[in-house]
């Protein structure tokens, strides 16, 4: 019966076959290595996936025909970076066979096991090779994570249905396109954050206070010129720190959502400069925090929405 029934079943189509797969959304990372000559090597990725927490094993494929099969199978160690929605730049970089030497003009540095790390990624593991298995037109990399580091706090670039998929993309499209008008953006930043300083003047301990006033002695440290880049991280960091010493995961990931709008209207609305008169209420904050009083704290977060506005 087995037999009859196996011979009824169609031959499953190649092209078919990786649309269904495309179904499944992924993360996109790039791999890297070393030559034996010891130059970096990396390709695009997103079959990377963990695979056991003791040992920590991962693992990624790389198809036969690629032209790093044998770098990689020389190779005794290897690193992973997990690239993020501002990386899709990067990830088409070392996708492409047009590009000899994809690590040029690319920011990078050695990891403690010498493995080329890519700046700016969300998170890098690097790995020593526990063992290599063929698989149909793939071999599969097994590497046990001998060090891991995390970096920037962006959302995941993803792959999904054969294009690269932001996950705050549909957020991004409503700032970019004026859906989200100021007076709303502004009573969002009031309320929530509102509630997550009177939690942190209850919950936060001092470190996490403190991180809070570090955030702020960031923002005034930036000289005139300071990138574009660097304040929005600035500005990113001091919501984020409040939001931290509230201890509400809930209002945590609304956080998240609230620091991706900021990042989105830093980048395409608002005009990003220096502005030395918000300084004072930004010092006001935390030292309302210092102080646990959480009606300062409010207070002065309330002027300095307004006079972000009026600016």
């Amino acid at each position: 019966m087995a037999e009859v029934a196996d011979r009824t079943v169609p031959a499953v189509e190649p092209a078919l076959f990786r649309q269904l797969l495309g179904c499944f959304p992924t993360g996109v990372a790039v791999i890297t290595t070393r030559t034996p000559d010891g130059k970096p090597a990396g390709l695009t990725c997103n079959s990377f996936s963990s695979v056991s927490l003791e040992p920590p094993l991962v693992l990624f494929s790389l198809r036969h025909a690629s032209r790093l099969l044998d770098t990689f199978q020389q190779a005794d160690r290897f690193a992973i970076n997990i690239l993020s929605d501002r990386q899709d730049a990067l990830s088409g970089r070392f996708a492409s066979s047009r590009i000899e030497d994809k690590f040029e003009g690319i920011d990078w540095h050695p990891g403690l096991l010498d493995m080329p790390l890519i700046d700016e990624c969300l998170a890098s593991f690097e790995c020593s090779v526990f063992a290599r298995h063929e698989a149909g037109d793939h071999t599969v990399f097994i590497g046990e994570v001998r060090h891991m580091g995390a970096g920037a706090a962006d959302q995941a670039l993803v792959f999904y249905k054969g294009a690269y998929m932001m996950l705050a993309e549909s957020l991004r499209k409503l700032v970019v396109q004026g859906q989200l008008g100021d007076a709303d953006v502004d009573e969002a930043y009031r309320t929530l954050y509102g509630t997550l300083l009177r939690l942190a003047c209850e919950r936060g301990d001092d470190a996490e206070l403190a991180e809070v006033e570090a955030a702020v002695d960031a923002i005034e440290a930036h000289p005139e010129d300071a990138p574009r880049d660097h304040r929005i991280e600035s500005a990113s960091r001091f919501f984020r720190a409040i939001a931290a010493a509230g201890h509400n995961p809930a209002l945590n990931l609304m956080a998240q959502t609230m620091t991706s709008v900021l990042r989105e209207r830093m980048t395409h609305v608002l005009p990003v400069r220096a502005r030395p008169d918000l300084y004072p209420l930004r010092r006001n904050i935390a030292q309302s925090l210092r102080r646990r009083d959480a009606d300062a704290a409010a207070a002065a977060l309330d002027e300095l929405i307004t006079q972000l506005r009026r600016g």
